[in-house]
């Protein structure tokens, strides 16, 4: 028995619609009937078989004609044709295999030759509509792909690659949302920019940024902060949020040596030309409000708190070449890092003075 195929019978001689009606139905088929080809097509649009048996001599359009029209349109280019004849069996399919039949059946019609057809091309809809739904399955899985993409480019304006990866992977909403975090936050400017600006063109400011935006940002990148914001010269980045890590403190003070030491070869290509630029870095510990900020197709990812203030006023009284850290981010690299003590200092927007420390490198292993 047949799995319910659906098969459109089109004779314009009821005794021949009804014959082969009867016989298919027997087989479990699930036949439709038409009488002229007008009505074949229109039965092809709001009932669609699996495949036609199709008469080829009708008054109005004939079998040709049904076959040359269903051939032209993409919805129905692959279903399914059998032309019926009584006509010579040489002549008339030539001019079905022009009009774009499939097989051909000779009338009066064998029923085992019929099933064996019918069953033949019936296998090949079937293959083909799998190939179909497989070609419809592999474009939506591009089209996610497409917009994983997207939201992957968007995400990693502020996050590690990797970071990006895994909030994407692991619908990272919960990790975007309004949370309080202790974090190291690291602070680095330029001195000497804002007379650099007021002497350099317009392009020489962007090429300078330009080359110093790409070397800070690979830095960050390779020691997994999060970057904040990049602010014309001001770039902030912390660490411990919104994934938390094992040292922040480590991994701050080591970008920000990092950043110290890849900067003299940009500061030595301007001062051929006449400008004095150094880099000037904080480094301070404590907790703050995270959390994604902005409006539709617009986010940003931000650190709110004292510590973000801290790490900006430390880094505006560090030297060209200096990293100045807090006291809390010094406890927590007791004997790890060769620094010096300085201050306390008076930094402008905090009451009381602030001890810091200025770290040169981490001690040998």
């Amino acid at each position: 028995m047949s799995t319910g195929a659906k098969i459109l019978v089109v004779d314009d001689t009821p005794h021949n619609v009804k014959l082969l009606a009867d016989i298919l139905g027997a087989k479990g088929y699930a036949v439709s009937t038409a009488v002229n080809g007008e009505e074949a097509l229109k039965k092809v649009a709001s009932e669609p078989p699996d495949l036609i048996l199709l008469d080829i001599m009708m008054p109005g359009l004939s079998g040709y004609d049904v076959c040359n029209r269903l051939r032209a349109d993409p919805a129905t280019a692959l279903l399914p044709i059998v032309l019926c004849t009584s006509l010579d069996p040489g002549q008339e399919r030539v001019k079905g295999i022009e009009a774009g039949a499939d097989d051909f059946l000779t009338k009066p019609i064998n029923q085992a030759e019929l099933f064996a057809r019918v069953k033949s091309l019936l296998r090949i809809k079937t293959l083909q509509d799998e190939v179909k739904q497989w070609n419809e399955t592999l474009e939506t899985r591009v089209q996610e792909q497409v917009a994983q993409l997207e939201r992957f480019g968007r995400l990693k304006g502020f996050f590690s690659p990797q970071l990006a990866e895994a909030i994407i992977n692991g619908g990272g909403e919960e990790l975007l949302k309004t949370h309080r975090r202790e974090i190291s936050v690291v602070f680095i400017d330029l001195r000497g920019f804002t007379s650099f600006t007021d002497r350099a063109e317009p392009e020489e400011v962007m090429e300078l940024l330009r080359a110093y935006h790409a070397d800070m940002g690979r830095i960050v990148l390779e020691h997994g902060g999060t970057l904040e914001r990049f602010a014309g010269d001001a770039i902030m980045v912390f660490f411990n949020d919104p994934v938390p890590m094992e040292k922040p403190a480590e991994n701050a003070v080591r970008m920000a040596l990092a950043m110290r030491d890849a900067f003299p070869p940009i500061s030595e290509t301007w001062r051929k030309r006449g400008y004095e630029l150094g880099l000037g870095c904080g480094v301070a510990q404590g907790y703050a409000t995270l959390g994604a900020i902005g409006f539709e197709g617009r986010w940003d990812y931000a650190a709110i708190g004292n510590v973000t203030n801290l790490a900006a006023r430390l880094c505006s009284e560090a030297a060209g070449g200096q990293v100045l850290v807090d006291r809390k981010i010094m406890a927590k690299l007791d004997g790890l890092v060769d620094a010096d003590a300085i201050g306390p200092l008076q930094l402008k927007g905090i009451a009381q003075p602030v001890p810091a420390f200025s770290v040169t490198d981490f001690k040998a292993a």
